[in-house]
Order: structure tokens, then sequence, then C-alpha cells
């Protein structure tokens, strides 16, 4: 898909919990100055209002007519037939609101509605990380190609999309990729985002510097600890983003053998990837020791640091060469190295969410 390419208007919505943010995409681009709503969380009326009028300004701005609405917005959710559940955030959507349908019926467009974690995965295998990793092994003449995707979000949660020989995968429950839901390998009685999260980075860090957990810094600032470009307890720092890194890789590797694909990580959290994916990365090509001490793969594929040059260059060369075909002069090009790679965002997480929001908009029109 050519989303570049085409000029269909979908008209766009990026939904928090005290704002709601309404645009327009054509051809890949944001095409209208966006419109910022209030959310009235607490008040269904006035939500479905700001919903309304905030599409309804978009619209009046288009020259061209829009063909559908897709966005983003929290789960649960049964998000084929555009019913929302109980949200936290989000306290006036209680016991199921049909919202798809109910701005179907007002603009009389499909409307589209995911999980934003879904559309960052989506995004990226249609315009970001996906397409940029087979590019530089095309470039380096590797036979190499990638058709899968895993995408991951940190930031307050641990987000999870995964994308299959380019269709998103939804689940038979709207709940496909519901990553968050992965043990935490530093304690297995609690989920992944304990470990994996803003939260998670604090309360590391406070462990290890002996502080409380209030008293902690934010990630960002903690973050500038461990590079040593800000005060603080700089090994504390570095540790708290290892045990992330640790855990990160840990339920990384559980996802990857079950998708064999890449995996691309975004949200705000990600932008500290210097001091936690080495760690995420030696955490997955880890082995599994038996009590007898044999030892085996944590994941099938090796896994190669996309961020890192020397990976890199393994990463493209790979272990191809060319083999002979039995009774032909005929010979072919074998690589024989099972192999992936993890890497940050390029393209960034908003970008990436609109762009799924609107090609998934546009495959969902075709089919």
């Amino acid at each position: 898909m050519n989303i570049y390419s085409d000029d269909r208007v979908v008209m766009t919505l990026d939904a928090g919990g005290t704002n709601f943010v309404f645009s327009a995409i054509q051809g890949g681009k944001e095409i209208v100055n966006p419109i910022r709503m209030p959310s009235n969380a607490d008040d269904l009326d006035r939500c479905i209002s700001s919903l309304v009028d905030g599409f309804q300004k978009v619209k009046d701005q288009l020259t061209d007519k829009p063909v559908a609405i897709s966005f983003a917005f929290p789960g649960p959710a049964d998000y084929p037939n555009g019913i929302i559940g109980d949200l936290p955030n989000l306290p006036a959507f209680r016991g199921g609101i049909a919202l798809g349908p109910m701005l179907e019926d007002y603009f009389g467009i499909p409307v589209f509605i995911n999980n934003d974690g879904d559309l960052y995965a989506y995004g990226e295998a249609i315009a970001g990380f996906l397409p940029e990793v087979n590019q530089m092994l095309e470039k380096a003449g590797s036979p190499k190609r990638f058709k899968n995707l895993v995408g991951i979000t940190l930031g307050t949660g641990f987000g999870v999309g995964i994308v299959i020989d380019n269709v998103l995968l939804s689940g038979d429950n709207s709940s496909g990729g519901e990553g968050w839901l992965l043990a935490n390998c530093h304690d297995p009685s609690g989920n992944i985002e304990e470990a994996v999260s803003i939260r998670a980075v604090k309360k590391f860090y406070a462990e290890a510097a002996g502080i409380s957990a209030e008293e902690a810094p934010e990630p960002k600032d903690i973050y500038d600890i461990g590079l040593g470009t800000q005060k603080g307890d700089k090994a504390a720092a570095i540790k708290a983003f290892e045990m992330m890194g640790e855990a990160l890789g840990d339920a990384l590797a559980k996802v990857l053998i079950l998708t064999d694909s890449l995996a691309v990580i975004g949200g705000g959290v990600s932008a500290a990837h210097k001091l936690f994916l080495k760690k995420a990365v030696e955490r997955m090509n880890s082995p599994y020791v038996l009590t007898n001490g044999a030892k085996f793969s944590r994941v099938v594929a090796k896994v190669y640091n996309l961020e890192d040059d020397v990976d890199v260059k393994g990463f493209l060369t790979g272990a191809a060469k060319e083999i002979s075909v039995p009774k032909s002069d005929k010979k072919v090009i074998y690589d024989s190295e099972k192999r992936t790679g993890v890497g940050i965002s390029k393209i960034g997480t908003s970008e990436a969410i609109a762009i799924g929001a609107y090609a998934f908009a546009l495959h969902a029109l075709e089919n």
C-alpha cells in the first residue's frame, strides 16, 4: 500500500483523557490545522458533543469529501463494531457506548476505531520501521526481507501491536497483542508494566538510590543522571534502566518466538534507549539453562540491536552464500542465519499512530 500517492481524505482523532485533537490526512500527510477540544470525560453528552463538533470543524476545513473517520481510542472496546467499554480515564463511557455507529449516522461515512498500540504498529509497518529496514537490506545487497512487525510503546504502560504480512492482528475479542499482561521477570506475580513503564523506572531508581518512590525524579531526569549530564545518583540511574531493559527483553523474547518478526519501540520512554536497549537485546539472546546444564536459545532467531553500528553491519550481512542446485548447473543464494532486529522509531509515535489510522481505513475500504 502506497499511502503517499492516495488522494483520499480520512478524518482522524488523537483521544486523550483531557483533550481530543482532531485532524485529517490525505496522501499520508496532515492537511488541516488540528482542532483541539476538551474531552469532557465525565459527562457523556458533552463528550459526544465534543467529538461531533471536532470532526465537523475539521470537515469544514476540507476541500475534498472525507471517505472515512479513523482513530485510536482506549479500550476495553469492541473495536470492529465501534463500541467502547468501561474506560478508567473516560468515566462517561460506562456500560458500552456505540461510538462508531453514532458517528457513522451523523457523518454518513464509515468509522474505524482501534487501539493506539495497534495503530502504532500498523503505521510503522506501512511507512516506518519495516520498510526502512527492508530498504537497508536491499541497499546492502541482501536477499533477506521482512513482512512482520511487533510495535512496542513505552510510557505510562506497555503497549503492543502486531502486524503479520501487512495485516493488523486484532483477535477474535478485539484483544490481540495485549502484551501488558505478560509476566514481569523480576516479580512473576505481577505483570510487565510494573517493570517497563514510567513508574517502573522511578521505582527502580528509588530502590537503587535508597529513597522513596515519591522522591524519585522523572524518567527523563533519571536518563540525564545516567548520562552524567545532570546531578544525581548515576549508578542508580543506570541500574534503573538496566532493570527495565532486562524485563523488556524478557517480554519481547516471548512475543518474538510467536511472531518471528522485527520489533520497533516507540513511546516517551524509548528516548532513553541508550541506557536500556543493549541490556534488552542481551536478555533476548541469552539462553535458557536446564537443570542438567544444557542450554538452548531463548529466541529462535539471533536478535540484533539496530541502534548499534556493529550489530547493524552483522544484521545486513547475515550468512548469505551461493550454493549449487543438485543435478543442475544453477546456483542460488542461501542465507542460513535466522535473525531479527529491534530498533527505535524514527517517525515518532504520534505520526505512526496517525499513519496507521489512515492506512487502516484505506485498507478496510478496499476489502
